[in-house]
């Protein structure tokens, strides 16, 4: 019992930090988000090479490769399509 205590409450302890991981890109609701293939052709626009898009938090994440060839990790405000946050 005293075990199952333990591990609940490293668990509610630990999901404040998760959710700090990814940044807030917007409090719009998802009807005013751009769509996702407008938002891959925005992208493509500034030069990235997407390997991976979804969608984290209220965010658009990509994982790919910037106009130089680096990896990039990057979320973007999916209403605006601007950047919210470069990653590694």
């Amino acid at each position: 019992m005293t075990l199952k205590l333990i591990a609940a409450i490293a668990i509610v302890s630990a999901t404040p930090a998760l959710a700090l991981a990814s940044p807030s890109c917007t409090a719009e609701p998802k009807s005013k988000w751009m769509s996702e293939d407008a938002m891959k052709a925005k992208i493509d626009a500034m030069g990235y090479k997407v390997k991976t898009f979804e969608i984290t938090g209220n965010c658009y994440e990509i994982y790919g490769k910037d106009k130089s060839g680096n990896r990039a990790e990057v979320y973007f405000n999916p209403v605006s399509g601007a950047i919210a946050q470069k990653g590694d």
